[in-house]
């Protein structure tokens, strides 16, 4: 007993004495907090250089790729050796949630309420879906807290890595080494997380928002589907706990437990932002005129029917998982029907690039054959005025 509790005065006199020297290092000043805002600041900026030297490469240097992946591995590891292992992290997250999805996000609300004809000629449901009908006031408030969850997620980020490394000095989250994964390494782990986020997504949402009667449940209701169709800043509007359970937890989740490379992380959390900023968007023109048109639709009918128990659904984001289960919107496309579109639309453009390169070939074949046949009446042309000019010569 006795021991046990010299054990527990020791390690309470550690964690005091560890936690006064962080204290120490905290800005004590208005000027400290200046400067050390204007350090981080500064080297937030000058975070990306190094990674966006590389991309110019190809454009400006004609390099071969070998060189580039060399450069690329020396910049990445000068860039974790002056950073820092928690700034090339946070700072890249924040950094690619705000130009992915944030700032494309405002953008495009921007762009609906400047141009409202134009926004209404790409919406899927016309004048219905314009964010301008909220009103003012209600669209300031939607656009504060989806920027205020974005922010959220990062910083539930950041203390988890302070926890872990420097309460419980264990292993960093994710892995921030100067070693570059494999490409191979990459996209495996890419997947593994697409498809956890996509099980654990479907599920919390499904269950937890839709089905069971609770707080979160509405919370979600209230929030988010207080609005009948979504513009690209719907997709982080929710109550805070709801959107870091169903929106941040399963993104960050396998990115724990197999423990992602921080570059790994980073492609990831740039494909599902972007993902959200187009689901979201409303419109019907989209980069891939039918798989991401197609989840965007569905998107769309999961908020018109968000009111109605018995049939609300979709609330995957691929769709793929309401097609196993059978948890579709009634009346609208799925999965499967967008994989025969796209297929049929991949079909017709074989067909149309078989009946072009048949017509060329028609074309030269017969540009051939006028040659063919041009050669021999050049030599009987020839041969008579051969003669023609012997009988004159004679």
């Amino acid at each position: 007993m006795a021991s046990a509790l010299a054990t527990l005065r020791d390690n309470a006199l550690y964690s005091y004495g560890y936690l006064q020297g962080r204290y120490y290092g905290f800005p004590g000043s208005f000027a400290e907090v200046y400067s050390l805002t204007v350090s981080k600041v500064s080297g937030f900026a000058s975070l990306p250089l190094p990674l966006l030297s590389f991309l110019a490469l190809p454009v400006f240097g004609g390099t071969s790729t070998s060189i580039n992946l060399v450069l690329f591995y020396l910049t990445w590891s000068a860039l974790v050796l002056s950073q820092g292992q928690f700034s090339i992290e946070i700072w890249g997250s924040l950094a690619i949630r705000l130009l992915f999805y944030l700032l494309p996000a405002l953008g495009l609300l921007a762009f609906d309420c400047a141009a409202p004809t134009a926004a209404r000629a790409l919406k899927a449901e016309r004048s219905r879906a314009l964010p301008q009908n909220l009103g003012r006031d209600r669209l300031l408030r939607v656009a504060g807290v989806a920027s205020f969850n974005v922010l959220l997620g990062v910083l539930v980020q950041a203390l988890l890595e302070l926890l872990a490394t420097s309460v419980l000095h264990t292993r960093s989250i994710l892995k921030v080494t100067t070693t570059v994964p494999l490409p191979w390494s990459i996209g495996k782990d890419i997947l593994k997380g697409l498809l956890f986020r996509g099980v654990v997504h479907y599920g919390l949402h499904r269950y937890v928002l839709h089905t069971y009667n609770s707080k979160l449940k509405t919370w979600h209701l209230g929030w988010q589907h207080s609005i009948k169709l979504p513009f690209s800043l719907m997709a982080t509007y929710d109550h805070p706990v709801d959107y870091l359970l169903v929106n941040w937890f399963p993104v960050f989740l396998p990115a724990f437990l197999f423990r992602f490379h921080v570059l790994t992380w980073h492609i990831l959390l740039a494909l599902v932002s972007l993902e959200d900023l187009f689901l979201y968007s409303g419109y019907a023109v989209l980069p891939s005129s039918i798989i991401l048109a197609g989840m965007a639709r569905r998107t769309d009918s999961h908020f018109l029917t968000a009111d109605e128990p018995d049939e609300v659904g979709n609330f995957g984001h691929w769709g793929v998982l309401d097609l196993v289960c059978g948890t579709g919107c009634r009346g609208a496309s799925d999965a499967m029907d967008d994989m025969q579109d796209e297929a049929d639309k991949h079909k017709l453009q074989e067909k149309l690039q078989g009946a072009v390169q048949g017509a060329k070939g028609g074309i030269e074949a017969a540009e051939d054959s006028d040659e063919a046949s041009s050669k021999p009446a050049g030599k009987r042309r020839s041969k008579r005025n051969m003669a023609r000019k012997e009988q004159i010569e004679n």
